[in-house]
């Protein structure tokens, strides 16, 4: 029973969190400096996700080495977005650009 408890208390104030943002929504106006600032935060929680997982994919240290798919990966990806600027494009041929070079180490490491 007191998971239900739990769980509903955390729902409520979830509920709260969120839909306190669309009430607020119309009525209240941010600042052209915040709005402005408030650009730059998607961009600086992707790399804030991506970069300990790609420098540090084991967990136990940076690895900047050429057996690092992850980083291989995403410097491919990066110069492709870099030039194409075709999101699609970027993340397939990084994702086959990852695959391709774990598929190239196990050939070459076994």
């Amino acid at each position: 029973m007191n998971e239900l408890y739990l769980n509903g208390g955390m729902l409520l104030v979830t509920f709260a969190i969120r839909y306190s943002m669309f009430a607020l929504a119309g009525r209240v106006a941010f600042p052209a400096q915040l709005r402005q600032a408030l650009h730059y935060v998607p961009p600086a929680v992707l790399t804030a996700i991506i970069v300990p997982a790609v420098l540090i994919p084991a967990g136990e240290g940076i690895d900047l080495s050429y057996t690092n798919a992850y980083l291989m990966g995403a410097l491919f990806a990066f110069t492709i977005g870099w030039f194409s600027k075709n999101l699609l494009l970027t993340i397939v041929l990084g994702m086959l650009a990852f695959w391709g070079w774990q598929w190239i180490l196990a050939a070459w490491l076994i």
